[in-house]
């Protein structure tokens, strides 16, 4: 049997047309609570008032749970800052006294920014919105914002047109405020929203989660896993049959089955655990394995794993499957992820937070995630990093050991560059080289003049001194022997 008619026999109860107002066994997808109903709660029509409830898409798939994680986890190791651009002297300035400044450092009493940041990016990619009640001091400046349940919560056009949001699923501010849900304006929410894809709800105020796209193949992965589930619980298969020839009656194979069982399990006298079954009557043993089959199985099922973080925009490699492939370092790998997926999510989340706290956008004023955080453990490439900024001049030597918490030095507060890197306006200056065929060059009137006579140093003996006396001593030697 083909892999695709396996598929297709196991995806069957989930596609199969039913006749119409007969039951069709589950599980069934919910668009509108964006979860899956079990079969036993999808065989009542009053399910939710015998108290089940949709399962999340998470708890369906650890390859969904892994994606989603990634993008929380990941977002909630970035420090964010909030900058400004200098209009005098040019670049940006690190602003400490603004409202989203304290946010970045505590968002609400009873949660960090990382606490924060993980479940709103949680909720944004599982439920495709994340919704955030803004609270506001008596200068009417945001001093809180607390997470409710994208589940619970609905945006709402008024005839004039103007947006309200109708907010839930937080206890914290259902017991401060005695009610619930709170109906609210559009600047006193948080709404973090992917694309819209269901048109039958508000557009474009509600997003869609990715999974949308990844269904079919949570279903294909869903009834894969469920079938082997069935299978090796309920309808356990024997390693090995006995075979034969001989026609059998029903007390003979209870017999055989019985004997068989008593020396396998080492019951039978003299044959202990591991013993050896002595076989006759022309019995044999078949082994019964189809590792074709659950070859086929392991592949359908990374197939559709693989499809469900290609939804997500992720790869492989950051979720553990697989090698490096191509990226020759942690660096390289980061980079292909935040240029796709991780930096799309990093500037959507940023853009709403400018959005609520009114900030001027790019690029006078916003937020930036940093995202040299996820380099913290690959020491080399950071520090390769660094010292091509400070050779080629674009970070002083005190900012860079800042960027690793080193102390200041010396003469460290200016940028520096090699001698021989010159503006292109000066480069006209410079003299060409000449030619090795130019002819020399005429002698000036400074040239006629000898060369300046160089004072002999005195801690150095004159050698050609030396050499002039020994020939003068030598030659008066050779006439006093001539004379004589």
């Amino acid at each position: 049997m083909s892999g695709r008619e396996l598929l297709a026999r196991m995806l069957a109860p989930l596609v199969a047309k039913s006749t119409e107002g007969a039951y069709r066994a589950g599980p069934y997808y919910l668009p509108v609570s964006g979860g899956w109903l079990s079969a036993t709660a999808g065989s009542f029509m009053n399910w939710w008032q015998l108290g089940y409830s949709p399962q999340g898409m998470s708890a369906q798939s650890a390859m969904v749970e892994a994606c989603v994680s990634a993008y929380a986890q990941t977002v909630a190791m970035c420090p964010g800052t909030h900058w400004r651009l200098k209009g005098d002297t040019g670049g940006r300035e690190r602003v400490t006294n603004s409202a989203l400044y304290r946010f970045l450092r505590r968002p609400n009493e009873y949660q960090s920014i990382s606490d924060f940041l993980l479940n709103a990016v949680r909720s944004l990619y599982l439920e495709g919105n994340c919704y955030g009640l803004v609270v506001r001091n008596s200068r009417f400046e945001i001093n809180e914002i607390h997470l409710m349940d994208s589940r619970q919560c609905t945006p709402q056009v008024a005839v004039t047109g103007d947006v309200f949001y109708k907010l839930a699923g937080n206890d914290v501010i259902a017991r401060q405020l005695g009610e619930a849900p709170i109906t609210v304006p559009a600047r006193d929410v948080l709404h973090i929203r992917l694309h819209c894809v269901d048109r039958s709800r508000p557009f474009p105020l509600k997003g869609d989660t990715p999974l949308t796209a990844a269904l079919n193949d949570l279903a294909a992965s869903s009834a894969i896993q469920n079938q082997q589930i069935q299978f090796y619980l309920n309808q356990a298969r024997p390693s090995a049959v006995l075979s034969t020839d001989q026609i059998l009656t029903r007390e003979n194979r209870d017999q055989l089955r019985a004997q068989w069982n008593e020396m396998a399990k080492g019951l039978e006298p003299g044959c202990g655990p591991g013993g050896t079954p002595i076989l006759s009557n022309g019995l044999k043993v078949v082994p019964w394995s189809t590792p074709g089959r659950d070859s086929q199985l392991a592949e359908m099922l990374k197939m559709s794993d693989e499809k469900i973080a290609l939804a997500f925009r992720i790869p492989l490699a950051i979720l553990g499957i697989g090698g490096m492939g191509t990226f020759g370092s942690t660096e390289l790998l980061m980079g292909q992820w935040i240029s796709s997926g991780l930096g799309f999510c990093l500037n959507h989340v940023e853009e709403a937070f400018g959005v609520t706290f009114q900030l001027h956008g790019q690029p006078d004023e916003y937020l930036e995630f940093d995202t040299s955080a996820l380099l913290r453990s690959a020491f080399k490439d950071r520090i390769d990093g660094l010292v091509k900024a400070v050779q080629g001049g674009v970070l002083a030597p005190n900012e860079a050991r800042a960027l690793e918490g080193f102390h200041a030095v010396k003469f460290g507060d200016e940028p520096r560059v090699q001698q021989q890197v010159v503006p292109l306006s000066a480069a006209a200056g410079i003299p060409a080289a000449p030619r090795p065929d130019a002819p020399p060059p005429a002698a000036g009137p400074q040239d006629d003049k000898p060369p300046p006579e160089k004072s002999p140093r005195k801690d150095i003996p004159d050698v050609g001194a030396i050499r002039a006396a020994a020939d003068r001593q030598g030659r008066r030697r050779r006439l006093a022997a001539l004379a004589g």
